[in-house]
């Protein structure tokens, strides 16, 4: 591979590419980031493969290995161009009647077609499919067409053309002014304006100064980090170079979770490439601009997404978040001014530079513009990762583009900004997705976790689950996370198990409160969030749990029985041999009874008995009381029997 020395060389390579590339009959893109990789994408590649060399049909057809697709539900699956038919959940015995039926002969194969849950409709093709066509895809789009592992498909989309232009047109400071009137946030949490810490950065003094790209994607069910880093890792790649040259650096890291051997994987390959066609390291592109970028990989820990935590990390000390001011981009990496911002946020650089800021910034709201990336998990349809345009509502995410609700069931919450972030309730749906009306309503913007729960969802038991996990994560290094979470999951545990008291509530508030406001770092500054946005919105469930013992939703296992209704039961004995504690007794075509000292509460018997029967309830509150006074009241009689 030859150096680039500038804009000239780099179109002309761009034009060699796109005019050596055999145009074939179909092109197969299959969908294998690490969602992919789990469901069986890896053999579906090595089934077209050996199918296609066994066919000799290599002229016909092209086989394109690309990241993640965004349709985590439908995995895996592929796409086959010119017509762009979407075939999902394949397994390998698809794939020879899918060369012979659609590749060879044009036909649809029904089955294979993706259904919508809601209208039953069939979709064909995948620019149709709801959940892509209310999308904007403006960063998640080049993983359709890109083969991650490759420069030269990078090249061929267009890429490495905004470094070209800002090293040859662009002098630091107007690259600056262009990021600040794009209105870019920090796509990474807290949403700060990206081009104006560019410009602190700029003007912090230093011999040395660093940019980190922070991938350490730390919340449950949250992959859009690393989905951008394994299937587009050039982007993320050029946006840094762009913002090194913007704030006078010549030295960069990406901190990434060691979980994501993938996107570790494909960022290295992508790096080294870049050095060696003279897109990193020394004289740039022919110009005076030098910067070299190395991969560090972290140890897990959440902390480590804080990002004086993180440098510290960086270091070879361990992750423990310390006071600001200082803020990085004064006193950063090793004492020397450093630029951090989240993998979403330099990807979005390259498209700012190319396309204008004024282009950018004509979507979303006044204060957020562009797009955002959520991954979108839960008990809804569609699971997924899409890109959505700031500004648009919860439902239209959770309804248009996630496809409703599983199993017909009704909406009860959704929180936003991962584990750190709030739960909103049904009567804001219609609320818009930007930074500042999510802290409004006592949530956060975060990452881009976005997790839908439905009616059998108990909200005390949400946030007591969410806050034990940053509670856990906790660095220890200050009293009010350590102890004031600690303290806060303590209530919490009571009350989920029928023994909180009056004014558990207040004290739940109050010590939030002081969580919040004197806790050293962003992770205990924002750990209470789902506490007090649940009591806020669904104070009702947490009154239900202290006053009446009672839990709405039927989650809370000390304050639910599972009953046999005796007038409903035919005896089929499903539920007796699922039983692992043998709780259940009974005799076939009779009624069962469950001893409730002996049941452990885990809902095999439930899940066994047929739906048409339906004769094992789960009750809680007054009825779950009466029911064990009865039997209690029987066993006494039988007693002094």
């Amino acid at each position: 591979m030859k150096k680039i020395k500038n804009l000239h060389d780099l179109e002309k390579w761009r034009s060699q590419i796109l005019a050596s590339r055999p145009k074939k009959l179909k092109r197969v893109i299959i969908s294998s980031g690490t969602c992919g990789q789990a469901s069986g994408s890896l053999a579906i590649i090595e089934a077209f493969k050996r199918e296609i060399k066994n066919q000799r049909i290599e002229d016909k057809i092209e086989l394109k290995v690309t990241g993640c697709h965004g349709f985590c539900e439908m995995e895996p699956n592929i796409i086959i161009e010119p017509d762009k038919i979407f075939y999902k959940q394949l397994k390998p015995q698809d794939v020879p009647i899918i060369i012979e039926k659609t590749i060879l002969n044009g036909e649809i194969i029904p089955s294979l077609v993706y259904q919508d849950p809601l209208t039953g409709r069939s979709y064909p093709y995948q620019p149709e499919i709801p959940f892509y066509q209310r999308q904007l895809r403006w960063l998640t789009e080049a993983n359709f067409y890109l083969d991650p592992t490759s420069l030269e498909d990078y090249i061929a989309y267009g890429g490495y053309k905004a470094l070209a232009q800002v090293l040859e047109s662009f002098s630091p400071e107007q690259v600056i002014e262009e990021i600040i009137a794009s209105g870019l946030r920090g796509r990474g949490g807290a949403g700060f304006p990206t081009g104006r810490k560019w410009q602190i950065c700029r003007e912090a003094k230093g011999p040395r100064k660093f940019i980190i790209c922070n991938a350490d994607e730390g919340d449950p069910g949250a992959y859009m980090d690393r989905s951008l880093l394994e299937g587009n890792p050039h982007s993320v790649i050029e946006g840094m170079l762009i913002g090194a040259y913007a704030i006078g650096a010549k030295e960069g890291f990406i901190y990434v979770r060691r979980e994501y051997p993938l996107a570790v994987k494909h960022v290295t390959i992508a790096i080294e490439q870049a050095k060696e066609a003279g897109l990193l390291g020394e004289s740039i592109l022919g110009s005076t601009f030098n910067f070299d970028l190395h991969v560090v990989q972290g140890a897990g820990a959440f902390v480590s997404g804080e990002e004086t935590s993180l440098m510290a990390s960086i270091e070879g000390r361990r992750a423990f978040p310390r006071q600001r001011p200082p803020f990085p981009a004064q006193s950063g990496l090793w004492g020397y001014p450093t630029n951090i911002n989240n993998v979403e946020t330099w990807a979005n650089i390259p498209l700012i530079i190319n396309k204008g800021a004024s282009w950018f910034n004509q979507v979303g709201t006044e204060r957020s513009k562009g797009t955002k990336i959520f991954s979108l998990v839960g008990k809804i349809n569609n699971t997924g990762l899409v890109e959505v345009p700031m500004g648009i509502t919860l439902r239209e995410i959770i309804y248009e583009v996630g496809g409703g609700i599983k199993g017909g069931r009704a909406f009860k919450a959704v929180q936003t900004g991962g584990p750190s972030g709030g739960c909103l309730p049904e009567s804001l749906l219609d609320l818009p997705v930007d930074y500042d009306t999510l802290t409004k309503a006592g949530s956060i913007m975060g990452s881009g976790g976005m997790i839908v729960m439905d009616e059998a969802t108990c909200m005390v038991d949400v946030a007591r689950y969410f806050l034990n996990f940053t509670q856990e994560e906790s660095c220890g290094k200050c009293v009010p996370c350590r102890i004031g979470t600690k303290q806060m999951v303590e209530i919490l545990n009571r009350i989920v198990a029928g023994q909180g008291e009056e004014g558990d509530i207040e004290k739940l508030e109050n010590l939030a409160q002081t969580v919040k406001g004197a806790s050293l770092c962003g992770l205990g500054q924002t750990a209470p969030n789902p506490v007090l946005t649940t009591i806020r919105y669904f104070r009702n469930e947490y009154e239900a749990h202290i006053r009446d013992k009672s839990c709405p939703a039927l989650v809370c296992k000390d304050l639910i029985i599972y009953y046999i209704e005796p007038e409903i039961c035919v005896g089929c004995l499903l539920c007796l041999k699922s039983c692992p504690s043998r709780a259940i007794s009974g005799e076939r075509k009779k009624p069962h009874h469950i001893d409730q000292s002996l049941c452990i509460k885990c809902g095999a018997c439930l899940e066994k008995c047929p739906p048409k029967v339906g004769a094992i309830k789960k009750y809680t509150g007054r009825k779950r009381d009466e029911i064990m006074a009865t039997e209690s009241s029987i066993k006494n009689s039988r007693v002094g029997l």
